[in-house]
């Protein structure tokens, strides 16, 4: 089984950029499954019918989101979609769905979305006592688990990975939109990596342009984050799992 996830897309241009490469990777690389992380798509914040439409078009199994699951009001109308998941640390009560299952060569897979607290400013619940609940669930019922971690402090996710360190098949970071070089599978054979990167403008700071990017740096005044404009790159993790044991064997990154 090889599991392909995807770094944050970030506005057009990573969407574009997606949708040029991806039945590209899949065919090279004999994908069976794909997650990527959508909260960034829809002008860098949130995700819009259009968008959502554009994603479902393509072949991806799973759509993830994050701190910015609400930005745009459009989500209302699709968030209980099967494709879609958001944060499952939300408050209790909000729309949308925090984990999923889905079929996959004969085995069941569950994608469980996760929000850090660490400088996110966002109010949720313990993402750690989140996961352990939803863990010990799903083990019983699935034969995968993989867990999307939006989250901001690298810290955050390191913990993450010791605290379900043979507990869930796969855990990778998003958020952050730089892809870290620490990708490993944990001695008791978990595989891991604490951010994917991102799906969008190669010449920004995180996505957006970096004049305006510098002069927020540079005066301490408030200005707009605009999108960066140019040529797109695409981050994200290739996870290859035993077909028996359902034990992951090989990571690797990849950047176009």
């Amino acid at each position: 089984m090889k599991i392909l996830a995807v770094g944050d897309i970030v506005g057009s241009i990573g969407l574009n950029k997606l949708k040029e490469l991806l039945p590209k990777i899949i065919e090279e690389e004999n994908i069976d499954f794909v997650v990527v992380n959508a909260e960034n798509t829809s002008g860098g914040m949130g995700l819009t019918v259009k968008d959502f439409n554009t994603l479902k078009s393509m072949q991806i199994n799973t759509l993830t989101m994050g701190n910015h699951t609400w930005g745009k009001r459009d989500i209302f109308s699709f968030i209980n979609d099967k494709i879609l998941l958001r944060p499952g640390n939300y408050s209790k009560g909000v729309p949308g769905k925090g984990y999923g299952i889905y079929e996959c060569k004969g085995k069941k897979i569950s994608v469980i979305n996760l929000i850090g607290r660490t400088d996110m400013n966002i109010l949720s619940e313990n993402p750690f006592t989140v996961a352990e609940e939803l863990v010990n669930k799903l083990k019983k019922e699935v034969d995968i688990i993989i867990l999307d971690f939006h989250a901001e402090a690298t810290a955050e996710k390191i913990a993450m990975k010791y605290f379900l360190d043979g507990k869930v098949n796969i855990i990778f970071g998003t958020h952050t939109h730089v892809q870290t070089a620490d990708e490993e599978i944990t001695e008791n054979g978990t595989a891991y990596i604490t951010d994917l990167g991102m799906t969008g403008p190669k010449k920004s700071v995180i996505g957006m342009d970096t004049k305006a990017s510098i002069k927020r740096f540079t005066t301490s005044l408030p200005e707009r984050y605009q999108l960066a404009q140019g040529e797109a790159k695409l981050n994200g993790c290739i996870f290859e799992l035993n077909d028996e044991t359902n034990m992951p064997e090989k990571i690797y990154r990849i950047s176009y």
